[in-house]
């Protein structure tokens, strides 16, 4: 068989956390879908991946298990501020951990009930150029005379100017010294984001509109 071409390449999921049992569910899941998505690793903890794993890696992202008991939100930031980007999977898919996997950095955030097609979908979009809101994020309550912010953190707000004030994504790495890839996730971050509260940005102009709304800039910084 020959081998694939660079549009038939599969999305790689390296899978953090959860029981074996889990992994091996969401292994056979994944090997139905189309476009392909393959498993590379299986890491017992976050420290193992951080430890294997220490820069992102094109066409790669993290499923991270976060358990239903004390999920360890800070070992999921420490691996979204390495510029992986990842979707967390839990059983508890309250809008408290949804609103904490968001502000952690996470791309999206889908339950563990949730059909495979759901997971699929995160995982594709995880690595591209649109955001993907799974169903229960897209839920989040909120006011509809009030805007919704989302939760930015530090880095992605850095990010998200310097993209503003530079001409590509490679200028933006030479002043924050980070890899463009690392820049590419933040900005995808940025988007799941406002997608999942209702106030989606496809487009630079469009982001540049909602960091103006959220007081992140002004017209004078651009």
């Amino acid at each position: 068989m020959p081998p694939p071409t660079d549009g038939e390449r599969p999305t790689s999921v390296a899978i953090v956390g959860g029981h074996r049992v889990v992994c091996a569910g969401v292994e056979t899941w994944l090997k139905g879908s189309h476009p392909r998505v393959e498993v590379i690793g299986y890491f017992a903890s976050p420290a193992e991946f951080a430890a294997a794993h220490p820069r992102a890696a094109a066409d790669a992202v993290v499923l991270f298990d976060l358990p239903c008991e004390g999920p360890d939100f800070d070992a999921l930031r420490q691996i979204c501020e390495a510029g992986h980007p990842v979707i967390a999977y839990t059983c508890s898919i309250t809008d408290d951990v949804v609103s904490a996997a968001e502000a952690a950095g996470a791309v999206s955030c889908v339950g563990k009930h949730e059909p495979e097609h759901v997971l699929t979908a995160a995982v594709r979009s995880a690595r591209g150029d649109h955001p993907h809101a799974a169903p229960r994020m897209a839920q989040a309550p909120h006011d509809a005379h009030r805007i919704v912010r989302p939760t930015l953190s530090r880095r992605e707000r850095q990010v998200l100017i310097a993209w503003f004030q530079t001409e590509n994504k490679h200028a933006v790495a030479e002043r924050l010294y980070i890899e463009p890839s690392t820049v590419a996730t933040h900005l995808q971050r940025v988007r799941a984001k406002y997608a999942a509260v209702g106030r989606p940005a496809p487009t630079k102009a469009a982001l540049v509109a909602r960091a103006i709304q959220d007081d992140i800039l002004s017209v004078d910084d651009l």
